[in-house]
């Protein structure tokens, strides 16, 4: 476990101590990537990649990816409180250049981006195997990007949501619609990582009441 932590601190991989808390794609991770994901176009802030981790495990997505150099895992070393959680030791995380090239063949890469003709979300049709780019929280995806992009949709809102609010949206809606068309089983109780009362007693819950069912 020592060498793994000190491999892990050599490529940036966030890490608790000693203890790795997953292997990021420099080091053990599966290639070329299978199932659905996620790329964040050269983003600004760690809280929002972290944001974005955690939306990635509670909605069934595979991957994360990230481009740029604004958000370099070599200058943390633990993610958030609030992000920190059992499941997202599911997502293979990484940094690239060259993300949808670390897939595997099959993918449809999908923007979220305001232009013509960009598909309304409440009417997309989610592919099985969707690759989702979202630009900075400065900026658009730039056009390199876009070119290898397949379909583009919008979010139908008044003004601009915040980074990991947007990917939060449209991975819900996704996971939502799977669940609807009977492409994926519905989340069970059981299936959900247990919060609140049962296991974050306060002295406040103690003394308003709480009833758990």
């Amino acid at each position: 476990m020592a060498t793994d932590a000190l491999r892990a601190e050599k490529c940036g991989c966030l890490f608790e101590g000693k203890k790795v808390l997953r292997r990021c794609l420099q080091h053990g991770a599966r290639l070329p990537l299978q199932g659905s994901g996620v790329v964040l176009v050269n983003p600004k802030y760690v809280r929002n990649v972290g944001g974005v981790l955690r939306t990635c495990s509670c909605t069934g997505i595979d991957n994360l990816l990230w481009t740029g150099k604004r958000v370099n895992p070599h200058d943390y070393d633990r993610l958030p409180r609030e992000e920190r959680m059992r499941g997202y030791a599911d997502v293979q995380w990484g940094t690239s250049d060259k993300p949808l090239d670390l897939f595997e063949p099959g993918i449809t890469p999908v923007a979220i981006e305001v232009v013509e003709n960009a598909e309304p979300l409440n009417d997309f049709i989610h592919p099985d195997r969707g690759v989702y780019l979202f630009g900075p929280e400065d900026g658009s995806i730039p056009q390199v990007y876009r070119a290898l992009c397949h379909r583009f949709i919008k979010i139908p809102a008044y003004h601009c949501f915040n980074l990991s609010v947007a990917v939060g949206i449209v991975l819900t809606h996704r996971l939502c619609q799977r669940i609807t068309m009977g492409i994926q089983d519905p989340v069970t109780v059981g299936q959900a990582e247990l919060r609140g009362y049962e296991h974050h007693d306060t002295d406040v819950i103690e003394q308003i009441g709480w009833d758990p069912q």
